[in-house]
């Protein structure tokens, strides 16, 4: 399948720009366009590039890096207290806007984008026809919970390194590091060597952690950021339209994070892939764009 015409631009977002990528053309297609939010924060848009394949079988897709990473205006002088969700909520809804799109459209949340699509689709936006909360936890207390259980259950040592580190306040040590990759490797991308793409985004985190350390913190598993204490859960009873929940067997999105939407959202049906962990999309493509394109045509005109 090739992937239409591609179009990459900035919208303004205040005093800022907002970097964007959109394939297809909204303007004559008749299905919604996807919309998605990548995970962080801090991340950028280029993990999510498989995503472009929807846009060759008739949905545009957009992509989009957030305020601070990638494209986008970066920030680094700006303190935790400006880095809120509200900001980039209120960024996505500018997006939408300035694109045209938003009188109709589908948003897929990875990730933390999961709880920004949650508490975008609560306020019953009038042109979104459905939601997609991938790998993402309901809330960051749920995650820290989870996140004890899986470090328990690393190789003897791992966690004592990461512990020790953590206390010392030397989290960006060839050590630390290098414990840190032993979980990454486990739950969030079990493919050997890791996709170009999700090493793209992975390495734009490094190069400005700005976003990612005030609001997340040194690594995904010691969230100790501003939201360390922020959740969707609250919001999740007022989502209107067909949400499809997706998650790994293998995931640091846990069970017990990802319940919350498929039990709370009115309209919610919950995808497991058995092979995969945070990255569906990349570690069984076959199965994540089937499973996407059933989800996709069985949405109301």
């Amino acid at each position: 399948m090739s992937v239409p015409h591609t179009v990459k631009g900035t919208v303004p977002f205040g005093e800022y720009k907002t970097w964007y990528r959109l394939s297809g053309d909204p303007g004559t297609s008749p299905r919604p366009t996807l919309v998605a939010v990548h995970g962080g924060p801090g991340s950028t848009h280029d993990y999510l590039r498989a995503l472009e394949v929807f846009a060759a079988v008739g949905w545009p897709v957009v992509l989009y890096d957030q305020l601070g990473n990638g494209g986008s205006t970066h920030l680094p002088d700006k303190g935790p207290e400006f880095w809120t969700p509200e900001l980039f909520l209120d960024e996505l809804d500018n997006l939408l806007d300035r694109l045209g799109i938003a009188d109709n459209y589908v948003l897929f949340g990875q990730s933390w984008g999961g709880l920004v699509v949650a508490r975008h689709a609560a306020a019953r936006p009038r042109g979104l026809r459905g939601l997609v909360v991938a790998n993402a936890p309901a809330s960051y207390p749920l995650w820290l919970r989870e996140m004890e259980v899986l470090r328990a259950q690393l190789p003897p040592g791992i966690n004592d390194v990461l512990l020790r580190h953590e206390a010392a306040g030397t989290t960006d040590s060839e050590e630390y590091h290098a414990a840190m990759r032993v979980f990454y490797d486990r739950h969030v991308c079990r493919l050997k060597p890791w996709p170009r793409d999700y090493q793209a985004s992975f390495y734009e985190i490094t190069n400005d952690p700005t976003v990612y350390h005030a609001m997340n913190g040194p690594s995904e598993f010691h969230v100790i950021g501003t939201l360390k204490d922020w959740g969707v859960e609250d919001c999740l009873p007022d989502i209107e339209v067909p949400t499809l929940v997706l998650s790994g067997a293998h995931d640091e999105a846990t069970p017990e994070t990802v319940r919350p939407y498929a039990e709370l959202i009115p309209d919610a049906r919950w995808e497991v892939f058995p092979e995969s962990s945070h990255l569906p999309h990349l570690e069984e493509p076959e199965r994540f764009i089937a499973t996407m394109i059933e989800y996709l045509k069985g949405l109301p005109g």
